[in-house]
């Protein structure tokens, strides 16, 4: 049996997206027992030419949400960008999960020569046939993106570790 356009997509988001609010839950917890701000990690970035950890969650959202809406021909739905603190990051991971339980198995599965355009930089636009959209752009994208906000949470001393990417709130304490 094959893999199916939905179970490639989808599940993945879901499960990274989990994970990446496990790792949110991290780091309110270190800034708690550590006595710091959590502004400090949402704020935080490991290169000045590097977007901080809220641009990074925010941008895993919006890859996750517009590649099942654009494999299913929906419309995504809109948010406005200006979460800032690291509970309103785990409400914007929340509204997408939500949002990606709406999206059905046969919505998306059939999508593979399906011509997906989307925006490049702030002017231009690439068309890619939809598995190749969701191998190549959109997982990549969203593994990058949630890979980065792991490793920015990391780089500032929370205790995160493979296990905890791996299995997100699942992980052993």
């Amino acid at each position: 049996m094959s893999i199916s356009m939905y179970s490639a997509s989808v599940p993945v988001f879901r499960a990274l997206l989990e994970h990446l609010d496990h790792f949110l839950d991290k780091g309110l917890a270190d800034a708690e027992a550590r006595k710091y701000d959590p502004i400090v990690l949402a704020q935080s970035r490991l290169a000045p030419d590097m977007l901080p950890l809220a641009r990074q969650v925010l941008i895993a959202c919006d890859a996750a949400k517009l590649c099942a809406a654009r494999l299913a021909g929906l419309g995504a739905p809109t948010f406005d960008d200006t979460e800032t603190t690291l509970p309103e990051l785990k409400a914007r991971i929340r509204k997408t999960l939500d949002f990606l339980a709406t999206v059905a198995p046969d919505q998306i599965d059939g999508t593979e020569d399906k011509d997906i355009t989307f925006p490049v930089g702030r002017e231009g636009t690439r068309t890619m046939k939809g598995e190749a959209y969701l191998k190549h752009w959109a997982t990549a994208n969203v593994y990058f993106h949630v890979t980065t906000a792991y490793a920015i949470l990391r780089h500032n001393g929370v205790k995160l570790g493979k296990v905890d990417f791996l299995l997100g709130n699942q992980a052993p304490v």
